[in-house]
């Protein structure tokens, strides 16, 4: 699919790879690009870069991201494309996380997802063309292993895509999910403070949101489910899927040399 002349609404758009996302559809000759955010001021400053809209949506609510799908639709017309985004880190750790954590992350890094495909998806499929994005994690295909709910509902929000593509594929509708590992944002920032959670986040090395951005751009171009930024994380994956036991180890590994350093420092 090639951008030029496409209506293409970002979630998680006021910062990080969903800024980056905003700016190069933009460059790439989009007509209409809608920078929707939780923090309405921040999605401005993105907006006024090329007179995009901004609209403050609250992702973990299906009413607003129905209302944001609205919005966009009565000022640039039917929606090209759907990035859905925005995700939060959640709590840190295992399963002792609150259940309001728990509940909130999985609203956020799964259900948004669901609830854009189910406003988008009707007008898309009675066109016969259309476009859902979704940011997930290398998390989603691998593990975080400092962060189980951020794992879980990355794991999840990968198998929403998937059953979305392989649904409605036939219908005309093109779905691609977006993998990343370590990228310079402010959720690095957060996830950086744990240091066994940042040990495989930091392995391949950090890119900058623009370079994800990019990536994206030849991926949608190329209709590829699976976007991955980082070239090693499908190495990995044959590994996981060919040599499980061998995955494991290595990631118990990972984490037991991490914690160690901190409990010798």
């Amino acid at each position: 699919m090639e951008l030029k002349d496409r209506h293409i609404v970002v979630t998680g758009a006021a910062s990080g790879i969903g800024r980056a996302l905003a700016l190069r559809f933009a460059d790439e000759g989009a007509r209409a690009v809608v920078v929707a955010d939780l923090h309405l001021d921040a999605a401005r400053g993105v907006a006024d870069e090329f007179g995009g809209l901004a609209v403050r949506v609250d992702v973990s609510r299906e009413d607003q991201i129905r209302a944001l799908v609205g919005q966009a639709t009565e000022a640039n017309g039917a929606i090209d494309l759907f990035f859905s985004n925005a995700g939060i880190g959640g709590p840190g750790g295992g399963p002792d996380g609150s259940n309001e954590e728990w509940e909130l992350t999985w609203r956020v890094n799964v259900m948004a997802h669901v609830w854009a495909a189910r406003a988008v998806l009707p007008e898309m499929v009675k066109r016969g063309e259309g476009y859902l994005c979704s940011t997930a994690s290398a998390a989603g295909l691998l593990t975080q292993v400092g962060a189980l709910a951020y794992s879980a509902t990355k794991h999840a929000a990968v198998a929403v895509a998937e059953w979305l593509s392989i649904t409605y594929g036939d219908a005309g509708i093109k779905v691609s999910c977006l993998c990343p590992q370590g990228v310079r944002t402010p959720m690095l920032e957060e996830a950086l403070a744990d240091p066994v959670g940042a040990a495989p986040l930091v392995a391949e090395g950090l890119l900058e949101p623009e370079e994800v951005a990019q990536a994206t751009v030849a991926g949608i171009r190329d209709e590829r489910f699976l976007i991955l930024p980082h070239p090693a994380v499908a190495d990995y994956m044959a590994i996981k899927a060919t040599q499980n036991e061998r995955w494991l180890r290595g990631m118990r590994r990972l984490r037991g040399q991490v914690v160690d350093q901190r409990t010798e420092g």
